[in-house]
């Protein structure tokens, strides 16, 4: 089992309520993490605190609706439909587009087998598209 490094100086409690003021003020769960690791010296919070970022959060009841990387990938969808409604026949980026819906339904199929999002969610363009916006 990996232990907390010597270095870091900040309590469990400390790298938790840096990680809610970090969310409240509107960073990503990612963003957080590199926050924490290039200003702080926390080199990864689940070493030091033995909880992922997302789960702290989720402690407190400040998760997000959805996880990260797949909203990610869904404005990454809605940003590409607005192009191709201008460029109908950029081909490249009608089938980008297909790559990146494929990778949400399987992310979307993990996440509900995980428990994440909720049983019987499907991935629409016109509700990611609202989702987004």
């Amino acid at each position: 089992m990996v232990t907390k490094p010597e270095w870091v100086e900040y309590s469990n409690e400390e790298i938790e309520e840096l990680i809610l003021k970090y969310n409240k003020e509107g960073n990503s769960t990612s963003k957080i993490g590199i926050i924490l690791r290039d200003q702080y010296g926390i080199p990864n919070v689940k070493l030091v605190t033995g909880k992922k970022i997302t789960q702290i959060l989720a402690d407190h009841g400040q998760q997000e609706e959805y996880p990260e990387d797949i909203m990610n990938l869904i404005r990454k969808a809605v940003n590409i439909r607005d192009h191709l409604k201008e460029n109908h026949k950029d081909l490249h980026t009608k089938r980008g587009l297909q790559i990146i819906e494929s990778q949400i339904r399987r992310l979307g199929r993990y996440y509900v087998n995980e428990g994440v999002l909720p049983e019987g969610w499907r991935y629409d363009p016109q509700k990611a598209a609202l989702l987004v916006k």
